[in-house]
Order: structure tokens, then sequence, then C-alpha cells
């Protein structure tokens, strides 16, 4: 595996692999379904400035060089990209707008975050010049988001959606989860049971509540949202959307956490 900071020196006919680094056996899973794919498999590391609204979030979001190293090697990684800022934004950059999906859910609280996501993913695939790119399902917003900015500036990058991976109990694996504790973990199982609880109806209103009353059964799960929405729009679901799919986030003893499962076809 090479080891590369400039984006001329990246090969071509390449899988990318956008990250922030922190990687885990998530992050592994897509680098795999890369390889499948590609012999070129770029995974790229890069602390995204544009996407946090607090200077003080950046500063504390996990950096972990060596295991990020290692785990991209083990996983079939064929080369490692450590852009720089100055060559990620050589000047001023014109941010591109998550329009009306990127002010709801995730959006709500974190204003510009899509912006900054899309902007990235953007500049990224305009350097990397990528004939594919994998996105996990786990941030079904940004990957919607992603493959609706990529249709709109007709880029020629074709969007591998990858299935969310999760530890024993339906916990999805996620960089944050290194701030849960063992007790917290086992809380944390209620989004799982909420998620498979929302599909058990067919009824957007019932398969709601089923979801909403097992977060319920959690004292130390805070949720913040937990609906249905239609996938084709974002929008919150109804009985007659074709493609559906329960979402939840929520805090456990002060770390944010959010996850999905699409709806059953039957239910669909």
């Amino acid at each position: 595996m090479q080891i590369v900071e400039k984006s001329a020196q990246l090969p071509s006919a390449s899988a990318l692999v956008p990250t922030m680094g922190a990687l885990h056996e998530g992050h592994a899973s897509l680098i795999r379904q890369a390889r499948e794919i590609s012999e070129n498999v770029v995974v790229s590391i890069f602390v995204n400035p544009l996407q946090f609204n607090d200077t003080s979030d950046l500063l504390k979001y996990p950096r972990t060089p060596e295991s990020d190293e290692n785990l991209a090697r083990e996983s079939g990684a064929s080369t490692l990209w450590l852009p720089q800022e100055d060559e990620i934004y050589p000047g001023e950059i014109e941010k591109l707008s998550a329009g009306v999906v990127g002010e709801k859910f995730e959006g709500l609280g974190r204003p510009g975050h899509f912006s900054g996501v899309l902007t990235v993913v953007k500049r990224l695939f305009d350097l990397a010049k990528p004939e594919w790119a994998i996105f996990g399902e786990k941030d079904f917003q940004q990957l919607f988001l992603i493959e609706k900015m990529v249709k709109e500036e007709n880029l020629k990058v074709k969007i591998i959606r990858a299935k969310t991976i999760r530890s024993e109990g339906g916990l999805a694996l996620s960089s944050r989860n290194i701030h849960l504790d063992h007790k917290d973990k086992r809380a944390a199982l209620v989004i799982w049971r909420a998620l498979s609880a929302a599909d058990t109806s067919a009824d957007v209103h019932q398969a709601t509540e089923a979801m909403k009353l097992a977060l319920a059964t959690e004292p130390a799960f805070t949720c913040e949202y937990a609906v249905i929405i239609d996938e084709e729009t974002f929008g919150i679901a109804t009985n007659e959307s074709k493609s559906k799919r329960a979402i939840i986030a929520g805090w456990i003893n002060g770390v944010r956490l959010i996850d999905n499962r699409p709806m059953s076809q039957a239910h669909a």
C-alpha cells in the first residue's frame, strides 16, 4: 500500500472510500467491498473543517493515524490518500447547497453541515477522479444527498451503497462508540430493537408508534427523532410510499447515536 498526499499521485480507474479517519470494522467492510470492484482502492482521510459547526468538535474529533494505516492496509487498500487542506480548499470555495433535505433531521441542529459534506465530497471526486465511490448506509441522509448531488452535477462516478455493519446485538459500528462504556453499549442496543419493532407493521403510524414505545423502554436513551421516511424524497413516509426507511437519532450518556433500517418490501 502506498501513502500519498497529492492527488496527482493517485491511480486511475479507482474505487474511492472517503473517510475522516478513526477507522473501524465498518470502514474495513467498505474497503473490502471496494476491493471486489477494483484493484485500485483509494482510502482518503481528511477531517473536513467545513462540516463542523463548533471548532471544539473539530479539535476533539478522534485521530488515530497508526491504526488507520494498519486497518486500511489489512483491509485491502492499495493507496492511502492523506490530502492537505490547501489542496482540498486552495482558495475561495463555493459551498454546495444541500437544499431542504439538508436542513432536516441530521441537518436541523447543525446548520451548514451537509453543505460542508457535499462540498468536500465533490472536491475529493474532482481531485481523485474515481470510477466508483463507496458510502455506508448508516449515514443514510448523507448518502441520499451525495447520490442527489452526483445526479444533479452530472458526475461520472458511480456511488456504491454498503450495508451497515453491526456488532452482536445490532449496535451499528461508529467512530463515536469509543466513547461508550460496556453499560452504555448495552443501553444502545435499544436502537436496533426499536428499528426492528418499526418493521412489524405496514402502517406508517403504527410502525412509528412501535418504534417510539420500544425506545421508551430504555431510560438511558434520550430520543431526538424516530420517524419513517420516504427513501425517494426523504420526507415523512405515507402508507403509499414505495420505499420506506426507519431512522433514529438520540443520546446515551452524552454520546449522540444515529441508525436506520429499510422497511421490509412486504410492508413497502
